[in-house]
């Protein structure tokens, strides 16, 4: 099985993308092809047309996640919306190559707002590309992260379930 972890926050070392990266940590362990797509480094180039020459990074972030069986989706929620940054990147992933996919949402935030309004948003995207959401979304507050690094054992715990899960939707699709 492959799965791709999309950390869809541009900040550098945002909050998000230390939840993303445990959540692929925690993935690597799990027997499966993971690989790691984190907006923040910049080099996922802003959409400009089908027929434009894009960079390398652009090219392999697009058929990651065509290619993947399984998504894990982390997005901080900016002005009650999803990342831009996720949108961007979506720009470039043919819907015709995503029928049946498996995502996975982690939707991070200041404050205990928005979470429903945002998983909403993602699932619509999600549906536009025939992708089975899994309806457990993990919904953090920058309060689990202390010192540079995610510290709740509660939000890890349901990091670890939403992997867990996630990879059991597919199982099940994919017998």
């Amino acid at each position: 099985m492959k799965v791709v972890v999309i950390s869809a926050s541009p900040r550098k070392n945002a909050n998000t993308q230390l939840a993303m990266k445990y959540v692929f940590e925690y993935t690597k362990s799990k027997d499966v092809d993971v690989k790691f797509i984190n907006l923040s480094e910049g080099q996922i180039e802003c959409y400009r047309g089908p027929d434009e020459n894009y960079n390398e990074a652009t090219k392999n972030a697009a058929n990651d996640i065509m290619e993947a069986d399984v998504w894990l989706i982390g997005t901080p929620i900016y002005n009650s919306f999803f990342s831009s940054a996720l949108k961007n990147l979506f720009e470039y992933v043919n819907y015709k190559k995503t029928e049946g996919k498996i995502a996975g949402m982690v939707i991070m935030a200041a404050g205990n707002i928005g979470f429903i309004d945002v998983q909403t948003l993602i699932t619509q995207l999600l549906s536009y590309f025939r992708v089975i959401a899994n309806p457990k979304a993990v919904f953090l507050t920058v309060d689990s992260i202390s010192e540079n690094s995610l510290s709740d054992d509660s939000a890890k715990e349901r990091l670890r379930e939403l992997v867990e899960g996630t990879l059991e939707m597919a199982l099940k699709l994919y017998r």
